[in-house]
């Protein structure tokens, strides 16, 4: 059950303190893209995220999205925001998180992963050991395949909920 539990849960990514992940040894974020960056509907970057990279860029923090989409969902963010991607990423699995620590020289301890989903987001980061970042979503719809995930999910914050670990909109960790 511990894998399920993220590090940190915020509102949304606006609601992260970057300083403080970065005061704490953060030099990379690894951001999922739908329901955490973008609604399904937008097909590139609104002017909030644009700024949240900018000010990424400022603080020096490597931002890369990773997202299980194909490439063609992903690559006009990449693109406006000027960041590297991983598409089809098959989150939980630990290879797309294994292969940019190798890539990018960093060790678990220095990355951290936002997403609006346990299942996929924070088991994958956890699965790594990376610093896993629980964020609400942005939208009730979901992708077909993520509506199953999400009748899952509901059932393990609700064990998480019994055991006082989680509460919805009672964030933590920021």
């Amino acid at each position: 059950m511990n894998l399920f539990i993220p590090d940190i849960y915020a509102k949304n990514v606006f609601n992260i303190n970057f300083n403080k992940l970065k005061e704490n040894g953060i030099k990379c974020i690894l951001f999922d893209l739908d329901n955490t960056l973008a609604l399904l509907t937008e097909d590139k970057p609104n002017n909030e995220v644009k700024e949240l990279f900018a000010k990424l860029d400022d603080l020096n923090l490597k931002a890369i999205i990773v997202s299980n989409s194909r490439k063609s969902r992903v690559a006009p963010f990449k693109e406006v925001l000027n960041v590297d991607s991983a598409c089809m990423s098959m989150k939980p699995l630990k290879r797309k998180y294994k292969k940019i620590l190798k890539i990018y020289k960093y060790d678990v301890s220095e990355v951290a992963a936002v997403g609006d989903q346990i299942l996929t987001d924070v088991l994958g980061a956890n699965k790594v050991g990376i610093t896993s970042i629980f964020v609400d979503r942005l939208s009730p719809e979901d992708k077909l395949f993520t509506k199953l995930n999400r009748k899952i999910e509901k059932m393990i914050l609700k064990r998480l909920n019994k055991k006082g670990i989680y509460e919805k909109e009672k964030y933590y960790g920021n």
